[in-house]
């Protein structure tokens, strides 16, 4: 995957006048509280994921 993937708001004050920041990849910036911040893909998880039926068994 090759797109780069777009945060909906800002995680310090939450609008959504968000622009990419020159910084690198995943860098955004929020103009509205002039913060800048990074995204980061870290990987999956090791735990696999829960079920929420009656058998509690994993998948």
């Amino acid at each position: 995957m090759s797109e780069r993937a777009a945060p909906f708001y800002c995680p310090y004050c939450g609008d959504e006048d968000l622009r990419p920041n020159e910084s690198g990849h995943g860098a955004w910036e929020c103009a509205s509280c002039n913060r800048a911040f990074q995204l980061k893909f870290l990987g999956l998880l090791t735990r696999g994921v829960q079920r929420n039926d009656s058998e509690g068994g994993r998948i």
